[in-house]
């Protein structure tokens, strides 16, 4: 545990930071498993509009800090590369 002043406000702004990462994190796994559900489901309107909600909850958190940038470009990467074959 801290014992100054600004290092304890420091650990309380990280827990705060940790919670909100999670969050991010989280809605961008559920937009990204509806795009799956919807291929899986073979609706290509839901499969676009999932696709799109993923796109941007994936730059959403990376931008935010809450999943990397590499990490958010390789799943969209592996989303799309799922959604043609899945069509094909």
């Amino acid at each position: 545990m801290a014992h100054h002043k600004s290092a304890i406000k420091r650990w309380h702004q990280s827990l705060r930071e940790r919670e909100r990462n999670r969050t991010r994190r989280t809605i961008a796994r559920g937009t990204v498993r509806r795009v799956r559900e919807a291929v899986a489901a073979g609706d290509d309107t839901a499969t676009r509009e999932a696709l799109s909600a993923a796109y941007s909850a994936l730059d959403r958190a990376a931008k935010m800090g809450a999943i990397h940038t590499g990490k958010a470009d390789r799943t969209k990467a592996r989303l799309a590369a799922f959604i043609s074959k899945g069509a094909a």
